[in-house]
């Protein structure tokens, strides 16, 4: 069996050389409970443990959000590849050929050849713009300026830095010549179509060029910085099939190693602030693209680090975006700080002016509390000579305070204010007390899941609502899952059950589950969850089987209980018939005809008695 024109052994040998829990242990801090492993989901933000890992059956399954699957799945997820590009990622790491049939053209789709082809012209285009700007009489006056910025040539080699000329169409002759297709080179942002529709141009030009790169080091788009005076200074490549700006970060493939080493992020505003405070020793540093920081860029954040520097220019616009970046880290579950820098400097100026050494020291390595920066910014905003500016800061800070969880944090802000401003902490108490329970009156009475057992405020009550509890499965459904349960560890189940029942299980996904598994099996391969989940390549039906595993049963299983199931199972559609000819009776009656009423009724009474008799 090949899936995607992957060999089947491929596929054995990447699941048996990436022991589940290893792989997910690199993401996620998994806690031993049982047979089982817990830890907090990376897929969906919770505040109790909800995302289990089996070690004997190899998967993993998020009772919050559903997810499940094997090694390959999980990687699948996390780091957003295709199935083909996990199985290649793990396989290289594994050292395991990738030699298999079409595994650099034919396996994949139309879509992914596009793409392929995309990152190869970005590819090019990077080494072009980087030769124009290093040897070229047109790339000097970039060079310069790059140089009088204290930008080295080995950062500029490092970053690839480049420089687009002022001509209408350097980059389109260049990639025609190479035989790429205009239109696509179009689609992916490198060209634009001119207006009479007679040909291409370059869509960048006299702008020093910064290429992006995606998470696996390649190529996929470019961030233009106008040489000279206009508008806009900086021009990004537009999304496509390759970028998604709400999804990238400036310089993640590189800050990747230093991440997972000291799970601590640095984020920055711009190009030349990662590109400077790397040279000064911060290798944990990133920048969005043009873009606030969004929700996509906070859980690929999650993924890699615990805490968040926030390090954004020390004008009034460079705080503010850090006031508005600060929920959006936290809400992912990250530990924010700020790092303050003097007022109107950004990094790169800071660097220039007082050294990398400094840099380090004063401003990355000592940031700020997010509440500490929260009090920070309020203060600005009040005229604290006056006594009503003093009085209207402290009713802003006390609100900042309130919203923390710790009475410790907040007593220690509470006594910080209190000795600031001479105030009574009473006082400081009462009130942010007053303020906490106004908020607890403005929250929902739950967190916005379905799944309420996994609200942090409802960990201890005793007392559920009945209208929280989950709704209870039909007999029927219950009885497939726990076949399909037996039948995904037992080929001997799978075949008694396929000569009982075939494919009449009543839920589509079962019924799909149950046709994948005989086929499984009857290509000889022995019972291993992980290696059947890997051949099903349906994300739906990927999470059914993950659900279905994860089933606790004490109940041991015989011939009895097998029998009970499928007779559970294929009484399901006498039962519908049963109902839709008493719908038929009442009809009848309704409209007069008691002859055919009473014949239904006898035909009801039939089918009731052959239920019976089974």
């Amino acid at each position: 069996m090949a899936y995607g024109k992957i060999p089947d052994s491929v596929i054995e040998a990447v699941l048996k050389h990436h022991d589940i829990v290893e792989t997910v242990g690199k993401y996620v801090h998994l806690s031993k409970h049982g047979k089982y492993l817990k830890g907090l989901c990376p897929f969906h933000s919770e505040k109790s443990p909800s995302f289990t890992v089996t070690p004997e059956k190899g998967i993993f399954y998020c009772y919050g959000c559903g997810k499940g699957g094997h090694a390959i799945k999980f990687i699948e997820e996390i780091e957003e590849y295709s199935f083909p590009e996990a199985v290649r990622v793990m396989a290289e790491e594994a050292g395991i050929p990738l030699a298999w049939s079409g595994s650099q053209d034919g396996a994949r789709n139309e879509g992914n050849g596009e793409r392929d082809k995309l990152v190869q012209a970005h590819e090019l285009a990077a080494k072009l713009y980087h030769y124009l700007l290093m040897n070229t009489t047109h790339g000097q006056p970039a060079l310069h300026y790059l140089r009088s910025r204290g930008v080295t040539d080995k950062q500029i080699d490092q970053f690839q830095i480049g420089y687009a000329p002022p001509e209408w169409d350097t980059l389109a002759r260049f990639l025609e010549k190479r035989e790429f297709d205009s239109a696509l080179m179009e689609k992916g942002g490198l060209l634009i179509a001119k207006q009479d529709k007679s040909g291409h141009i370059d869509r960048f030009r006299d702008r020093i060029m910064f290429p992006i790169w995606n998470r696996d080091g390649k190529i996929i788009a470019f961030a233009g910085r106008m040489l000279g005076e206009g508008q806009p200074k900086y021009l990004n490549s537009p999304e496509s099939m390759l970028f998604n700006k709400s999804r990238n970060l400036y310089n993640f493939h590189q800050a990747r190693a230093a991440l997972r080493k000291n799970r601590r992020v640095v984020l920055f505003e711009g190009y030349m602030d990662v590109i400077k405070a790397w040279s000064a020793g911060v290798h944990n540093g990133v920048a969005s693209m043009g873009t606030s920081l969004t929700d996509e860029h906070a859980a690929l954040l999650q993924r890699s680090a615990d805490d968040a520097v926030i390090c954004y220019d020390g004008d009034n616009a460079g705080q503010a975006a850090a006031l508005k970046t600060i929920p959006i880290l936290e809400k992912a579950g990250l530990r924010v700080q700020v790092a303050l820098l003097p007022k109107g400097m950004d990094p790169d100026e800071f660097i220039e002016q007082h050294g990398a050494h400094a840099f380090m020291r004063e401003i990355i390595e000592h940031p700020v509390s997010a509440t500490k920066f929260k009090l920070l910014y309020a203060k600005k905003n009040h005229i604290l000579l006056e006594e009503e500016g003093q009085k209207n800061y402290l009713l802003e800070a006390v609100r900042i305070i309130a919203v923390l969880d710790s009475p410790t944090e907040r007593e220690f802000y509470l006594k910080e204010l209190s000795r600031e401003f001479d105030m009574s902490l009473d006082s400081l108490k009462q009130d942010c007390f007053a303020q906490r329970q106004q908020l607890q009156k403005m929250k929902p009475q739950r967190d916005n899941n379905d799944n309420s057992w996994n609200n942090g405020r409802n960990e201890n009550r005793e007392n559920r609502r009945a209208s929280s509890a989950p709704p209870i499965a039909p007999a029927y459904q219950v009885a497939e899952r726990k076949l399909l349960a037996q039948m995904l560890v037992s080929a001997d189940v799978a075949n008694t059950v396929h000569g009982r029942l075939g494919e009449a299980f009543q839920v589509e996904d079962h019924a799909a589950l149950a046709a994948y598994l005989y086929a499984y099996y009857a290509q000889g391969h022995d019972p291993d969850v992980s290696r059947f989940i890997a051949s099903l390549q349906d994300d739906r039906l990927e999470r059914a089987a993950a659900s279905i595993l994860m089933m606790d049963d004490e109940v041991p299983f015989d011939e009895q209980l097998l029998e009970d199931y499928v007779n559970e199972i294929v009484k399901v559609p006498k039962l519908r018939g049963i109902e839709q000819k008493k719908e038929d009776m009442v009809r009848a009656e309704r409209s007069g005809d008691y002859l055919k009423a009473a014949q239904i009724a006898s035909e009801i009474i039939a089918l009731e008695r052959q239920l019976k008799g089974r």
